[in-house]
């Protein structure tokens, strides 16, 4: 079983900068396909990015270059950096974790499609 445990939101102001963080425990792998996904009030969850099995990140291609994933195998933890925060970024962050091999050959829509574990999530909430 795995537990993944979001931490770094909170209210901000347009322009600023958080880093997100998912602490995993539990038997996890590094292969373990992982990602960062967000769900605005009103809206469909979304996935913000993915970092594979063979660590590459990828992006949907409708996100701007202010998301930047990355991981450390040794802490089991998973970041995601946000730099120049808009309000349109308000949401509610999860991180995910899935123990499948996951490839930057895929597309973003398949490397999204399913993973197991999820975390509660992170509130971040942007004012202008």
């Amino acid at each position: 079983q795995v537990q993944l445990v979001e931490s770094g939101g909170g209210s901000v102001q347009a322009g600023g900068s958080l880093r997100l963080s998912c602490a995993a425990f539990g038997v996890i792998n590094s292969y373990y396909c992982m990602g960062w996904f967000r769900q605005a009030p009103g809206k469909e969850r979304e996935g913000v990015a993915v970092i594979t099995s063979d660590a590459l990140r990828r992006y949907p291609d409708s996100m701007p270059g202010r998301f930047t994933i990355s991981k450390d195998n040794a802490k089991n933890t998973l970041y995601l950096e946000i730099n120049s925060l808009k309000p349109e970024d308000t949401a509610m962050y999860y991180c995910a974790a899935d123990p499948r091999w996951c490839t930057a050959t895929q597309s973003f829509a398949v490397l999204t499609a399913s993973f197991r574990y999820w975390g509660q999530g992170t509130q971040v909430t942007v004012s202008s």
